[in-house]
């Protein structure tokens, strides 16, 4: 058995979708997306102003910019961000990766100093926000920080610590943010038991929340391959947000192409070697087309806000799980089950809509008309199985249709999790 290509696509979002994202200092409920600034050597500024309005207009705040300390071209790219950020009312701050590499106070401190004034950085009770990726053995070096720096409001992601690692480190922390956003191996879906565990565990500190779209990686020269399942990821971590309502929500990611949780089109100098053959081609940026409706239900603390768009996205694979091998990929990081039993023959739909609808979903010709399984809000949930049906797909709803690749039985010579879409 083999996990092939994915497609996925949106449907009737051909109006543009606005929403007002100025920086809020000092404010609670904000949605991030986590920017990987390692992947950005000699990046212009039109793609950081690319990346800004098109954020902007799905509703997200502002970027948690992930640096690497060995990274050469951090001080040219993160002055382009804040500079261009300011410019246009977005929020950023900074995740120091200290998985990947190693820091010094020195430096942490020198690059707190430099942006805590910028006109994009974001604040929380006058503060500059920080954050990282993983991190925990530096944990003792954040008091001389704060001194040096005026204070911080230090969110860390210490997720190898778990919940309960995570509360015994109240007294150095202001909040912790929980990278875990897919289902642990061996498991088609998520529950909320870890984020009400971080929040126990937080006494009434800041969480913030992760929420990813879709998980796939194949980089031998990292030792990673594998895949979580994610057939209902996307609206499953959505309508948990609604129930956990955190402080914060860092969407993972917006350009991490290596591990397919990206919610943009790819930009081609950002492609980690390896990963072109899942990538190249695949834009997500259709996982967007839900976030205004998401955002806006999550700030306001309820799901019965205005729909900004009526429409819907869909995503799958374009061939069966059993037509080729597996290609080695695990279910799940750490796992050792095959991926191929992590994910089902099916087109996975949400849509936005005023009031519940049923969509019709054709393959190859062969249509049926489809209800919605799940509901929160305004957003609903279809699955539809592929029933051994190959070719076109076509979703339409309330007369609107558009199609999308063709499911095969072929097996395809780049074949592997991931998406593809189309507006």
């Amino acid at each position: 058995m083999r996990l092939d290509i994915a497609a996925a696509f949106a449907l009737f979002a051909n109006t543009a979708v606005t929403c007002a994202a100025l920086p809020r200092q000092d404010a609670g409920r904000q949605v991030f997306a986590h920017y990987m600034v390692g992947l950005t050597n000699q990046q212009s500024r039109d793609q950081w102003q690319k990346d800004i309005t098109e954020a902007k207009s799905a509703g997200i705040d502002g970027f948690a910019l992930n640096i690497g300390s060995q990274d050469a071209w951090n001080g040219e790219q993160l002055q382009l961000a804040y500079d261009t950020a300011a410019a246009n009312g977005f929020s950023l701050f900074l995740s120091f990766d200290m998985a990947a590499s190693s820091w010094s106070p020195d430096q942490v401190i020198g690059l707190v100093n430099q942006y805590k004034d910028s006109g994009s950085q974001l604040k929380v009770n006058g503060k500059p926000f920080v954050s990282t990726f993983e991190g925990p053995d530096w944990a003792d070096n954040w008091s001389s920080v704060r001194s040096a720096t005026g204070d911080i409001f230090l969110v860390p992601d210490w997720s190898s610590l778990g919940a309960q690692g995570v509360g015994s480190k109240l007294g150095q922390i202001d909040g912790a943010f929980n990278w875990g956003a897919w289902p642990n191996p061996n498991e088609n879906a998520m529950n909320t038991g870890n984020d009400q565990a971080y929040k126990s565990s937080l006494q009434g500190k800041a969480y913030m929340m992760g929420v990813s779209p879709y998980f796939y990686t194949n980089l031998p020269q990292y030792n990673k391959n594998w895949y979580s399942s994610s057939d209902s990821l996307w609206y499953d971590r959505w309508a948990q947000v609604l129930e956990i309502q955190p402080e914060y929500i860092e969407i993972i990611t917006w350009n991490d192409y290596g591990e397919s949780s990206y919610i943009n089109n790819p930009v081609p100098a950002q492609i980690v070697s390896g990963a072109e053959t899942y990538v190249n081609g695949f834009d997500h940026s259709a996982f967007r087309f839900v976030l205004p409706y998401f955002i806006s239900a999550y700030k306001a603390g309820n799901p019965d806000v205005a729909v900004p768009t009526e429409g819907a996205v869909a995503w799958y694979r374009t061939t069966p799980v059993g037509v080729c091998a597996d290609g080695g990929t695990v279910w799940g990081q750490g796992g050792s089950a095959s991926a191929a039993s992590g994910t089902q023959d099916v087109i996975s739909v949400i849509a936005l809509s005023n009031s519940p609808k049923d969509i019709t979903v054709s393959i190859g010709g062969a249509s049926q008309s489809v209800s919605p399984s799940r509901s929160v809000g305004k957003a609903y949930f279809y699955q539809v199985p592929f029933d051994g049906k190959t070719g076109a797909v076509s979703v339409t709803i309330d007369g609107k249709s558009t199609t999308g690749p063709e499911i095969t039985n072929n097996c395809p010579a780049t074949g592997h999790v991931s998406l593809f879409y189309r507006y």
